[in-house]
């Protein structure tokens, strides 16, 4: 079996971005998967392409990496292409905020919570759904939104640095309906120290999305949400200095700006 030329030659991503690489089928092939970041990721067959979603972590070093594409064939062949990706670098500014004292300088009840609270998380980002929920483009949670404030910024709280901002801050009075960008499964929602209510969606191999700082939750865990469902009402819950939506995308361990995967085309 012949190899094909390089598939996926000439990948460009930035920092914080999602990637969406498609390649046409290619007879034979019943599976492929990319190892991208300790992960193998499969692709899934959309009418004549193959197509997979990844995502570039805010800290990826910028240059030039590769990535493992793993080919499957029905007679049980199988062939790995080494496949180049160029990282840019993002530039993201720093913001400084003030906010009430007991969300920086925390007391050992609130420090306790918060860790037990990010071990939750973290748990929940950790797994991989084989399945894929979703099967048409993400879309804004908020009605009308065209852009979000503040992903990538360093965030410094009452004059202490934190982790860069990992979602976009959408425009939202109180009140403000909140729906679903895709569908999933809701895999939490609760009420979380820094985040107040929140609603974290599971849309399969590795990728979800955060609603934040809600007034009102409107589903419950194990539910299977459309996309454009409602899920919340916006609120000012958690740390923050007034009401909005914090929307977050992560798609395996990478933080990537929600609007870059609302830009990809639809599976």
């Amino acid at each position: 079996m012949s190899p094909l030329p390089l598939l996926l030659a000439g990948l460009v991503a930035g920092q914080g971005q999602a990637l969406e690489i498609r390649y046409p089928a290619e007879p034979g092939v019943s599976a492929v998967a990319v190892r991208w970041s300790g992960h193998e990721v499969p692709f899934a067959r959309s009418g004549d392409d193959w197509i997979a979603v990844v995502g570039v972590d805010l800290d990826s070093r910028p240059g030039p990496h590769a990535v493992d594409v793993t080919f499957r064939y029905a007679n049980g062949a199988s062939r790995v292409e080494r496949q180049p990706v160029e990282v840019r670098a993002g530039k993201y500014p720093t913001t400084e905020l003030t906010v009430e004292d007991r969300f920086v300088e925390l007391s050992r009840e609130d420090q306790a919570r918060a860790e037990r609270e990010g071990e939750e998380t973290s748990a929940i980002y950790a797994r991989m759904t084989p399945e894929r929920y979703w099967s048409t483009s993400f879309r804004v949670p908020v009605e009308g939104a065209k852009d979000g404030r503040n992903f990538g910024h360093r965030r410094v709280f009452n004059g202490q640095p934190r982790a860069p901002h990992a979602g976009a801050d959408l425009r939202a009075v109180m009140g403000t309906t909140i729906y679903a960008a895709n569908r999933g499964r809701v895999v939490l929602a609760k009420d979380l120290f820094y985040s107040g209510n929140a609603v974290f969606i599971d849309h399969g191999l590795g990728l979800y999305t955060s609603y934040l700082h809600l007034s009102v939750i409107k589903v419950a865990v194990g539910d299977l949400v459309e996309k454009g469902q409602l899920v919340g009402i916006s609120g000012a819950t958690g740390r923050v200095t007034g009401p909005h939506l914090h929307w977050g995308v992560r798609i395996l361990d990478a933080r990537v700006d929600p609007f870059s995967l609302v830009r990809l085309d639809s599976p």
